[in-house]
């Protein structure tokens, strides 16, 4: 749960307390807030910390009226004010809500209910109106593939064209709670990066901090990693700006099936087809395809991968992205003789991707010394049981209180003396202060984004050999083609089929990667990121510019 940080300028004592007794009391919001009598006391809060949200009375000792507000809107930008008042004046809350306000609420008269969705929409709608691209993800995104484009002397009209993706959809859609009396508005997603190279393709994501920057930053990622694995898609993105793990199934249910709504005109079997990503599964799959298949009049099980098989879901999907990662590090342990069976592992995330990579790793050979969750870092010198890793998880759903370890942070967990480090957990995990205190010797990237600019070079300095994210993390997408094509040919494949199509895959492109590497003298992200882009530019030329 994200900590929305709230600053109360207020000068009424019992207010105050009022404020943050609400606030403390939210079940789907966690706040961090700070408080100031006066107005000048405010001010230079603002100067010196960044706050997600000010909530601001009128009338304090040192000033009053709109003279309060437009000070207060001077120092703090782009920040949310919510104004408290003490008098119910409709001519104030119009000049107030003109001049910025997000809300104008009656001290004394607004319900609890009341003030945290007021503060939280306030939030969400700044966001939305000032940060949808500027997103870390994003600019990492571009930075890469401009670094690319440059070392491969790219067409600056192709260059231009790929920057930004070719179709971005933005939606607001209500969302009810189980009680029925609060109706929420939430933000969502849809973006195409190309549509050159034939469908789209892409995951949903369920996180509070979604939002257009990031998800057209993974589409563009996508894009890349179709390219590379010789896939027939472009790449896409979609996702809602929620935290899953507060809302009741029946509450996923409904959001889901309304997002599925909002975004149908977009998504299709020969259009765009979604897959899981983080905050959703094989379940939320499902009901998309559902949804998608009560519009359409009959059953579309090739609208979406990574459903139940039982729907016509893929064998080995849902492990694929952990199991092709270990097939590329067995694959570089060769590159670098590297002996697996006396090499130590750690492996930050242990959800889906995570949890399966670290089961390989282990059915490999390799002592898996360190894991980590949300929650909590687990280390053991002398290796970790992966399948009582599982099982505590599976029985309290964190690694918190987990026996058979040592409780560390993950920070900590980043910088254990390892041969193996697997970030498959959030972006800009690796960064140009914690790289130079990175003690492995194969860092490979299940997550996306996890490394910045700044920290590559550093590890490239170190010898660190990279397994970039869009090929590490690649055998999901891969085998979600593999559902794919099952599902608009009626014919299912064995696993042993599945798993050996993708080794052959991951394998080939690795190959392919890595010779570009020596060849030009490049680390494995650039050359991994030329692979696609190249791809993806030839195609853009042979099709030619329409009309």
């Amino acid at each position: 749960m994200k900590t929305t940080k709230a600053l109360v300028i207020e000068d009424s004592a019992t207010h105050r307390k009022l404020v943050e007794s609400i606030l403390a009391k939210s079940e789907d919001d966690h706040f961090a807030i700070e408080t100031a009598q006066r107005l000048d006391e405010g001010l230079q809060k603002l100067a010196r910390t960044q706050y997600d949200v000010v909530l601001l009375d009128l009338m304090l000792p040192d000033s009053e009226g709109m003279e309060t507000f437009d000070r207060v809107r001077q120092q703090s930008g782009h920040v949310p004010i919510v104004v408290l008042s003490g008098v119910d004046d409709v001519n104030m809350a119009a000049r107030a809500v003109e001049a910025g306000a997000q809300a104008f609420l009656v001290k004394g008269e607004t319900e609890a209910k009341q003030l945290i969705r007021a503060v939280r929409y306030a939030v969400q709608r700044a966001h939305a109106e000032h940060a949808e691209w500027d997103a870390p993800m994003f600019h990492l995104a571009q930075q890469q593939f401009l670094k690319a484009a440059h070392l491969m002397g790219l067409d600056d009209n192709i260059r231009e064209r790929l920057l930004f993706p070719q179709r971005s959809l933005v939606v607001t859609l209500p969302f009810r709670r189980d009680d029925y009396a609060e109706v929420e508005t939430v933000f969502g997603y849809r973006v195409q990066h190309v549509l050159t190279m034939g469908p789209t393709k892409g995951g949903i994501r369920y996180h509070e901090e979604v939002n257009l920057g990031e998800t057209s930053a993974l589409a563009m990622w996508m894009t890349w990693k179709c390219a590379l694995m010789r896939l027939p898609f472009g790449g896409a993105k979609g996702g809602v700006a929620i935290d899953p793990t507060t809302l009741s199934r029946a509450e996923l249910q409904r959001l889901t099936r309304r997002y599925t709504t909002e975004i149908i005109t977009m998504i299709g079997p020969d259009k765009d087809i979604p897959a899981p990503d983080m905050g959703t599964n094989e379940q939320v799959m499902a009901w998309v395809m559902d949804t998608y298949s009560q519009h359409i009049g009959h059953a579309v099980p090739e609208v979406v991968t990574g459903k139940p098989v039982s729907l016509g879901g893929s064998l080995g999907r849902r492990e694929a992205t952990g199991r092709g990662l270990v097939y590329l590090v067995s694959e570089a342990a060769a590159h670098l003789h590297m002996d697996l069976k006396r090499s130590t592992a750690v492996v930050q995330g242990f959800g889906n991707v995570g949890s399966n990579a670290a089961k390989f790793l282990e059915e490999m050979g390799v002592r898996v010394i360190g894991v980590s969750d949300v929650n909590t870092g687990i280390y053991n010198e002398n290796g970790l049981s992966i399948n009582a890793l599982s099982e505590h998880v599976a029985k309290h759903r964190t690694l918190v209180g987990f026996p058979d370890g040592q409780e560390i942070t993950n920070r900590q967990l980043l910088e254990l003396p390892c041969d193996i480090l697997v970030p498959a957990a959030m972006q800009n995990q690796i960064t140009g202060e914690n790289a130079p205190r990175i003690q492995c010797k194969l860092l490979a990237e299940g997550a996306n984004g996890p490394t910045t600019l700044e920290a590559d070079e550093i590890l490239n300095e170190k010898g660190v050999f990279v397994l970039p994210d869009i090929l590490g993390n690649a055998g999901g997408v891969t085998v979600s083609y593999f559902e794919w094509v099952q599902d608009t040919q009626n014919y299912n494949w064995t696993l042993e089929e599945v798993n050996d199509r993708l080794h052959k895959v991951m394998v080939d492109a690795f190959r392919r990667t890595t010779m570009r590497a020596q060849r030009d003298k490049l680390d494995m992200r650039t050359a991994a990121l030329i692979e696609g882009v190249q791809r993806v530019a030839e195609a853009k030329l042979a099709r030619g510019l329409f009309p």
